[in-house]
């Protein structure tokens, strides 16, 4: 019986993240995530709600719609001010630049 052979391990190049260099963008991008870390918590909360006592009377067409529902307050609440989040990771990714530079 013949073992077929492995290939050895291709290196990975080194990758380095990409972030944006202009001012705006990195504010956006750093609001941006802010927003998708809000989703993430909002979700859970909206799973446990019962959809057929709300305004809708929940069904197919309210569970298609409530990832997008759920997407928008979280843009909305981190527009807002959020939870405090995009100031640091936008300190962060100043870092990263300045180090990439250096």
């Amino acid at each position: 019986m013949m073992i077929p052979s492995i290939p050895a391990p291709v290196a990975e190049p080194d990758v380095k993240p990409r972030i944006p260099t202009d001012p705006a963008k990195l504010r956006e991008a750093a609001r941006a995530f802010e927003a998708m870390a809000i989703g993430a918590l909002l979700t859970p909360m909206f799973e446990t709600v019962d959809p057929s006592q709300g305004p809708f009377g929940g069904g197919a067409g309210e569970a298609a719609w409530r990832p997008m529902m759920i997407e928008q307050m979280a843009k909305k609440l981190s527009s807002a001010g959020g939870l405090g989040l995009a100031r640091p990771i936008h300190d962060a990714m100043l870092r990263l630049q300045e180090a990439r530079t250096q």
